[in-house]
């Protein structure tokens, strides 16, 4: 019998959560026996902790002005959050809201990404060594806490093979989808968390009932540790808590299976869960209200955003070792959106050793998950490179069943081609569970026949799939006139008007104000923030004529006819930002940028250190 796990139950299990409740008899340890344990805990830690490094490695020889290639403009909007959270900090600054950047109207942090779980504690890091050390010390704990805590609960509570646990627990850590996420998206690197949730509730639920099952057990500590669980995980991620919440229910109801067991451990633990949401809202509650009702907060709309291609199942991630064969039309939504990517030959492999492993209930329960988030992951319709074709020149598109979920709140608010990391956990019991296996074969079996092929085919499924260095390019400097500070000479109380402002696609001006020392806001920026009259959820500020005119010329480098008009127009929006300074940096169009702005405010630009300026304090 594998530790923690039965192959069958009975309507004499009192309690619905047998997922646990087979434990092997407690023994008490001897002192050796404990280190030996320990030391094996410290080698896998420390194995995850070199891969993590190792994945990280450009990124943490160049912490200076290096740039992880694949991240757009994410790593800059990351570092930063970071920056803003130890800024605010020392300053004593409202932790909430802000006009650093979309100057006037600001930005809601609590509606923003700033994982101030992380932010918070590590900004002696930010202050004393910049915020691309707290990014990448992030993304590196990330990866390897991951890792580390899913081989925590499968060694504790699923195998008894430490090599087995680590096995699960590495696929947990660096899948292709974390891979992908390390490229940008620290919140969805940093999910140690997660199964320590999982393993808190299963525990709950395993000791609402006494042994006759006619009392309810009260467990107000266990609720307790929940309940700050969820909270400080609120504080790092609150998408992969809400994915994870409904790829754990789903797995729970899955396992258990009857209606009357489900209902009656529902019963039994839910005065304990519900004491774990109240410490929970009383730690979150003001955060929550702020983020979703106070000033720049928005609301979601629509379904089907960003569905995975079916080709991405069977493909290799440009980020595995695998990518040189990888096959058929690119289909990635962006590099840090690979989230499935698992590569044929592991799909392969896993579908064997589910057949295989039938038997046990824990991998039904982890097959049904995985098949059905993936395929919630494929968005509203069915994508082939795009379309699915039927017959000559005719085109249909397949229902998905994100299409009936899609536009419930809070689902609106998932990208979901996501829901596709809740398969990384599941592939990773079958890993873990099948390792346990073969290695009890040879112990028992005396034959090394199928230890071999197992070990053999799993070689073959992961190694494609194994995390190369990420790339990192050089960052461009940071122009002197911010470096130096400068800018303080052109800032009295209003903004600095960036030409063209910054935007989601090119925010680079965000770094620039972090090496200034927050001295000036911004107007534009990277940021969520609601846009038009219905508020919904937008990407940066909405543009004003003038940052619409400055943009075409920066795309186009065509100077164009300004007339009265459009000079009206420019002074207008100057005064609703509250210009103090325009400013235009280098850049490919700054010839045509220059005498475009010049038309606009009848004033020749000036040029100070290395960027050209205009001093509209008196215009405005």
């Amino acid at each position: 019998m594998v530790k923690g796990w039965g192959t069958d139950r009975s309507e004499q299990d009192r309690s619905a959560v047998g997922v646990i409740d087979r434990a092997e008899p407690e023994t008490v340890e001897e002192p050796r026996t404990r280190l030996r344990r320990a030391r094996t805990d410290l080698i896998v830690a420390g194995c995850y902790l070199s891969l993590a490094v190792f994945v990280l490695a450009g990124l943490w020889s160049n912490t200076g002005s290096g740039y992880l290639s694949k991240s757009a403009q994410d790593q800059t909007l990351y570092e930063w959050f970071y920056a803003i959270t130890a800024h605010n900090l020392v300053h004593l600054n409202s932790p909430l809201s802000t006009q650093l950047q979309n100057y006037p109207d600001g930005i809601n942090m609590m509606a923003n990404t700033l994982m101030y779980g992380w932010g918070i504690p590590f900004a002696p890091i930010t202050l004393l060594f910049g915020p691309t050390v707290t990014f990448v010390s992030a993304l590196t704990f990330g990866l390897f806490g991951t890792a580390f805590a899913w081989y925590w609960v499968f060694s504790r509570e699923l195998v008894s093979s430490k090599f087995a646990a680590a096995i699960g627990g590495a696929f947990c850590g660096f899948a292709p989808a974390m891979i992908a996420h390390t490229n940008g998206h620290a919140n969805f690197v940093f999910l140690m968390l997660l199964p320590l949730i999982a393993v808190q509730a299963v525990k709950m639920a395993r000791n609402a009932e006494n042994a006759d099952g006619t009392h309810r057990v009260w467990q107000p500590r266990a609720a307790a540790v929940l309940g700050l669980l969820v909270a400080l995980q609120l504080t790092l991620g609150e998408e992969p808590l809400l994915i994870f919440t409904f790829g754990f229910g789903a797995f729970a109801v899955a396992y258990v299976r009857t209606p009357r067991a489900i209902a009656r451990t529902a019963r039994a633990t839910a005065p304990s869960i519900l004491l774990a949401a109240l410490i929970t809202l009383a730690l979150t509650g003001f955060g929550l209200w702020w983020q979703f009702a106070g000033p720049q907060s928005y609301r979601f709309e629509g379904i089907g955003r960003v569905g995975n291609d079916i080709v991405s199942l069977v493909q290799f991630s440009s980020e595995s070792a695998g990518s040189m064969f990888s096959f058929g039309p690119d289909v990635s939504i962006n590099p840090t959106e690979d989230n499935t990517y698992f590569g044929w030959p592991l799909l392969l492999f896993i579908a064997v050793a589910v057949f295989f492993l039938r038997r046990e209930r824990i991998v039904q329960a982890a097959a049904i998950v995985g098949v059905v988030f993936t395929a919630l992951s494929m968005g509203i319709v069915l994508s082939f490179d795009g379309v699915v074709r039927f017959g000559e020149g005719e085109f249909s598109m397949i229902p998905m069943p994100w299409l009936a979920f899609g536009w419930l709140p809070p689902l609106n608010g998932i990208v979901e081609s996501r829901f596709a990391m809740v398969a990384v956990p599941s592939i990773a019991i079958v890993l873990a569970l099948g390792t346990q296996r073969a290695i009890e074969s040879l112990r028992t079996a005396g034959t090394t026949r199928r230890t071999v092929a197992w070990f053999g085919a799993m070689a073959f499924a992961l190694l494609p799939i194994a995390p190369t260095v990420l790339p990192v390019t050089e960052r461009p400097a940071t122009p002197a006139f911010f470096a130096e500070g400068t800018v303080r000479h052109y800032v009295s109380d209003g903004s600095v008007v960036i030409v063209p402002p910054p935007t989601p696609g090119d925010a680079g001006a965000l770094r620039w104000q972090i090496d200034a020392d927050f001295t000036f806001p911004l107007v534009g920026g990277y940021f969520v923030g609601p846009v038009g009259a219905e508020q919904v959820a937008g990407y940066g500020a909405e543009p004003r004529p003038t940052a619409v005119l400055l943009m075409l010329v920066r795309e186009t480098g065509i100077v164009p006819v300004v007339d009265r008009a459009q000079r009206e127009r420019a002074v207008a929006d100057l005064r609703y930002w509250g210009a103090d300074v325009m400013v235009l940096p280098p850049s490919h169009s700054d010839d045509a940028l220059r005498r475009t702005v010049d038309d606009l405010l009848g004033v020749p630009g000036k040029q100070v250190d290395d960027v050209w300026v205009w001093d509209v304090r008196d215009l405005v």
